[in-house]
């Protein structure tokens, strides 16, 4: 197997984009990538997205994508695993470098989420939980997390404040990011105080809908020198999945397929979570920052909390926790996320994130997770 690097990413100002079509908000990111690394064709695509069908009325997103870039011809494969459909894009194209077949891949994400109903892009986003069992109930995301939640606090006093902790802390960040959907701050007061959405989680909680894109390029480490920006390289890749109904866990606080895949990740990249210099993780909502945070090792179980109260998660702290401003403040275009932590990612190691710039950085990880942790894909890059 090949070693694999990044040498190019892209990305647009995430947000409502209401007068772009799935198709320019995906193109639009994915030249910017191919400029950055400075090719003109890609040898193969990947491309994650979630529910197209439902929120953009596309299906055979593969084809149509591959055509409006330009790319007619090439092997191109939308791929699907819910809100990890970025991440696992990304893997697949590593994959497909790493095994030789192709030497030039772009790893790709979008949705296009805000052209239905909020109510249509709930039943969306529904379908990743477990509908036979969860979806039937009429439970949804938030509810899910908030069983999550409350689980967490009764087991280790995790507090509502901790909770809006990480929300302050990632709008923080978001407000220095220029693409973010929200790039404004928080305070405690005022995520506590904001409209209650599943007790304890409140809207200010709750990542947003989100329109957005991203991409990434991937090539052989061994001929980066042919291109005309620096690699960085993938050096661990980890993969896992979980029973998509929390009734079907031992434990709900904690999320096993972010553990596994992270495991995975750190063997074959030789590293153990003190090696990581800065992390993205899915905050999808803030109790899962505080349970992926002790699922990968950084802190103990119990211990994200008071973590993320302490400041040890943010920028300057003992491992910087969604730097990018995370799902909460950056958005969420769920197919589009897992690759989006790859572009913070690359930016972060090349030293070009601007104020938000993680001193001295050298090695990244990213975790996207698919429902309520279903599907989790983990990957560690590493400056060359």
């Amino acid at each position: 197997m090949r070693d694999v690097a990044v040498i190019g990413v892209g990305m647009q100002k995430w947000g409502e984009l209401w007068t772009k079509s799935i198709r320019d908000v995906f193109v639009e990111s994915a030249l910017l990538a191919m400029d950055d690394a400075g090719v003109d064709h890609i040898d193969s695509m990947y491309v994650g997205s979630m529910s197209p069908g439902i929120f953009s009325s596309q299906e055979h997103l593969e084809s149509v994508l591959g055509d409006y870039l330009g790319q007619p011809h090439i092997p191109a494969t939308r791929v699907e695993s819910a809100c990890a459909s970025g991440g696992l894009a990304f893997r697949l194209a590593w994959m497909e470098v790493a095994s030789g077949i192709s030497d030039i891949a772009l790893a790709g994400g979008v949705e296009k989420m805000t052209d239905i109903s909020g109510s249509d892009a709930t039943y969306a986003l529904a379908t990743a939980a477990d509908m036979k069992w969860e979806g039937i109930s009429g439970v949804t995301f938030p509810g899910l997390y908030a069983m999550m939640a409350v689980a967490h606090m009764d087991r280790y006093g995790t507090t509502r404040e901790q909770l809006a902790h990480v929300a302050v802390k990632n709008h923080a960040n978001g407000s220095k990011n220029p693409r973010a959907q929200f790039p404004f701050p928080v305070t405690v007061e005022q995520v506590i105080n904001s409209v209650k959405v599943a007790d304890p989680l409140n809207i200010l909680d709750c990542s947003p809908i989100t329109d957005g894109a991203a991409a990434a390029i991937l090539v052989p480490a061994d001929q980066v020198k042919n291109y005309k920006r620096p690699g960085v390289k993938i050096i661990g890749s980890g993969h896992a999945t979980d029973s998509i109904a929390l009734h079907g866990r031992d434990d709900l606080t904690t999320i096993r397929a972010a553990a596994e895949a992270g495991q995975r990740a750190y063997e074959m990249a030789g590293k153990q979570p003190s090696d990581i210099d800065f992390a993205e993780v899915h905050d999808c909502f803030t109790i899962a920052e505080i349970v992926v945070s002790e699922a990968l090792g950084f802190f103990e179980p119990g211990q994200g909390g008071p973590a993320a109260e302490s400041g040890a998660t943010a920028m300057g702290g003992k491992i910087p926790i969604n730097v990018s401003g995370g799902l909460k403040s950056k958005g969420h275009p769920v197919g589009a996320t897992g690759v989006a932590q790859v572009v913070e990612s690359i930016e972060q190691l090349r030293g070009e994130a601007g104020e938000r710039q993680v001193k001295d950085a050298r090695v990244a990880l990213t975790q996207n997770m698919g429902g309520s942790g279903g599907s989790c894909v983990v990957h560690i890059m590493e400056v060359m």
